[in-house]
């Protein structure tokens, strides 16, 4: 690895950013809505996915909670990833499979009124599409963030959020990009900001 192949590297990040930009942010801005919406209503936000998609879901629910900007507090916002509790998901996968870890927490947890947002940027994470598929039989909203694919993941979305990628590393960077953007949104819906 180079310098230059470095900045060749940033540089295709970037563009996937931009790119993101044009074709992914009426679609943000509706999830911000449908978020805020929720929130404001008294409910909740879930947030799941695997791997790197965990930790963005965790970051995410962070940010709801704590704050965005600690330069311009606020009360907490009802966000949950459903990716911490290792007792319940290494319980429920060693008794019933991998597959229900996180639609077992949205039959469990979720409201009507709540809004699930499925992260999976191949779209097709079994668990993930379960967690959404129960989501909508629970009469939660949903969101999917993915990669340009699109995958299976939007079949059970109400907004589909797609990185117009195929790369894991540039679709999850715009993933979290997009995150921040859309609490930023839902704080300034809610009248903080």
């Amino acid at each position: 690895m180079s310098a230059e192949a470095i900045s060749d590297i940033l540089t295709r990040s970037a563009s996937v950013k931009l790119a993101t930009a044009e074709q992914c942010s009426d679609a943000a801005f509706e999830a911000s809505r449908m978020i805020a919406t929720a929130l404001k209503g008294g409910g909740k936000l879930m947030i799941c996915g695997n791997g790197g998609s965990a930790g963005d879901a965790q970051h995410l629910a962070a940010e709801f909670v704590a704050t965005l900007d600690h330069q311009r507090p606020r009360a907490g916002l009802a966000a949950i990833a459903l990716t911490t509790d290792t007792s319940l998901i290494t319980a429920y996968s060693n008794d019933f499979g991998f597959d229900g870890i996180f639609s077992r927490q949205v039959e469990t947890l979720g409201r009507k009124g709540d809004v699930l947002v499925g992260i999976s940027t191949s779209g097709n994470s079994k668990n993930v599409v379960a967690a959404m598929n129960a989501a909508r039989a629970g009469g939660i909203s949903t969101i999917a963030f993915s990669g340009e694919a699109g995958g299976e993941i939007c079949d059970h979305a109400d907004i589909t959020i797609c990185v117009p990628s195929q790369t894991t590393m540039h679709i999850q960077e715009a993933h979290i990009a997009l995150g921040h953007v859309i609490t930023l949104t839902v704080e300034q819906l809610l009248g903080h900001g």
